[in-house]
């Protein structure tokens, strides 16, 4: 019973789908926004057991920071209808970081080290002008910190959602299914779910330019 990895995939990627088609064809309308919070925190909390299962580290990092980059044209041509700005960058900096950061708290014990390396991916993501910036390294530190300890992580994982704006606090739902997680992989797609995002921002924009 519960959900296994594939289905919350399925559940963020579904809710991102809403609140980008909100935010990119109908700006005007938040339900979708208060929709779409529901996304990210279930992608930090995968990307934390990601971590914690890969074989490969390095080639885990090497598949986000690719993405990453592959994703950011069809990003800036849907939310800012240019090729290629830097004002804002896509959520797979924020998660690439993210995983960065993981892989070298796991290389030192002592809670100084830990805590600096924290705070330096943080700043990397506020430079860097990522989606969630900061706050959302905050939200992966608390889920890989917080990770053996479930109550734990998800009661953090919601007070995370509700410090924020109006809009993040919807987030606090992605707990509900969070909460339902089994432990289980189920079937992988794994780069399925990598390739959907830089092409379900092209299709957006492609919408976009058919209706103004």
């Amino acid at each position: 019973m519960g959900l296994n990895s594939f289905q919350l995939k399925c559940i963020a990627v579904l809710t991102m789908i809403i609140d980008h088609t909100g935010a990119v064809l109908f700006p005007g309308d938040l339900v979708f926004r208060y929709i779409g919070r529901i996304s990210f925190p279930i992608f930090c909390f995968l990307l934390v057991e990601g971590f914690s299962h890969t074989r490969d580290m390095r080639k885990y990092m090497l598949r986000l920071g690719v993405f990453a980059v592959i994703s950011e044209i069809p990003y800036d041509l849907a939310f800012r209808d240019t090729v290629l700005e830097f004002g804002h960058q896509n959520v797979f900096f924020s998660l690439f970081i993210g995983v960065v950061m993981m892989y070298a708290l796991e290389k030192n014990a002592e809670w100084p080290i830990k805590v600096t390396e924290v705070l330096l991916a943080m700043w990397v993501a506020v430079f860097l002008r990522t989606d969630y910036g900061f706050k959302g390294i905050l939200l992966i530190s608390i889920y890989y910190f917080l990770r053996r300890y479930r109550w734990r992580k998800h009661a953090a994982g919601a007070v995370w959602n509700l410090l924020w704006n109006q809009i993040q606090r919807y987030g606090v739902f992605a707990t509900v299914f969070l909460v339902l997680y089994n432990g289980e992989k189920g079937p992988s797609m794994k780069y399925f779910f990598y390739l959907f995002y830089p092409l379900h921002l092209l299709v957006l924009y492609a919408i976009y330019h058919m209706i103004r």
